[in-house]
């Protein structure tokens, strides 16, 4: 899960083929790292990488500059100037946090998987132990 949600908030093309490879070089399941990537999505990708943006230019001490964000290459080409610096600072910042957490998470979830197998197994033996007499 923390590689392909760290891929999602790379500002980069093909990020499922990034999420692939890195899945391979750190050996983590392929086919949750690749998925997770799907959180950013055409209707997820302006709020998450303004909120990037945002964190970068803070961080930076800059303001951040008013756009309205267009879904051109053209707009893409014209703003790039003004906004990578603290776009691709935020979102390795923001990705990092996003992922740690992520792994958390997962690990968490598997940690109440295996304690309610655990219990599960010790109800049925108590339930099936023969009765002495």
């Amino acid at each position: 899960m923390a590689v392909g949600v760290f891929c999602a908030f790379m500002p980069i093309p093909f990020q499922m083929l990034l999420a692939a490879i890195a899945a391979v070089g750190f050996r983590v399941n392929i086919l949750i790292a690749v998925p997770m990537v799907w959180i950013s999505n055409p209707i997820t990708i302006p709020p998450m990488f303004y909120f990037c943006y945002s964190v970068g230019a803070w961080m930076l001490g800059t303001e951040a500059h008013d756009f309205v964000f267009e879904l051109n290459f053209d707009w893409l080409l014209s703003e790039i100037l003004h906004i990578w610096q603290p776009l691709l600072l935020g979102s390795l910042v923001v990705a990092t946090l996003a992922s740690i957490s992520a792994l958390l998470v997962a690990h968490l979830f598997w940690r109440y998987h295996l304690w309610t197998r655990i219990k599960n197994r010790r109800k049925r033996g108590r339930k099936t132990k023969p009765q002495s007499t």
